[in-house]
């Protein structure tokens, strides 16, 4: 299975959500793609088996993905202070991929009905949704 974490501005989610889900299952196949090169290096770090950064990463690798996880702002145009491009959440909002969205409130975008939950909890559930896919 192939997971793709987007993240942008320091790759702080992307990261934690990596290093969960190595931790976890240290075979499963991660892409890394970040925004930035700041975001592609902490995802890097975290245990991402590969990494890209930028538009043209996230196009060619929604593709690919058998899962596409990260902050909610993934699928909103000029979301993350600008770093998501239309090209980039059309791509993952067109990918036959699963998605798996973490709902933070700074993307400007609010789901209704979902608690505030810390970001540990949040992460802890995605990578867990991640998991069952499997």
């Amino acid at each position: 299975m192939q997971v793709m974490v987007i993240d942008a501005q320091g790759g702080g989610i992307g990261r934690q959500l990596i290093a969960a889900l190595k931790q976890a299952a240290s075979d499963l196949q991660i892409i890394a793609v970040g925004t930035n090169s700041a975001a592609t290096a902490a995802m890097l770090k975290a245990g991402a088996d590969r990494a890209a950064t930028g538009e043209n990463a996230v196009v060619v690798n929604a593709r690919r993905a058998d899962v596409i996880a990260g902050p909610i702002g993934i699928v909103v145009a000029d979301s993350l202070l600008g770093e998501i491009t239309p090209a980039m959440a059309a791509a993952v909002g067109q990918s036959g991929a699963h998605r798996i969205l973490i709902p933070v409130s700074h993307c400007d975008t609010s789901v209704a009905g979902m608690p505030e939950l810390p970001m540990g909890a949040l992460i802890q559930s995605a990578a867990e949704m991640i998991l069952k896919l499997r």
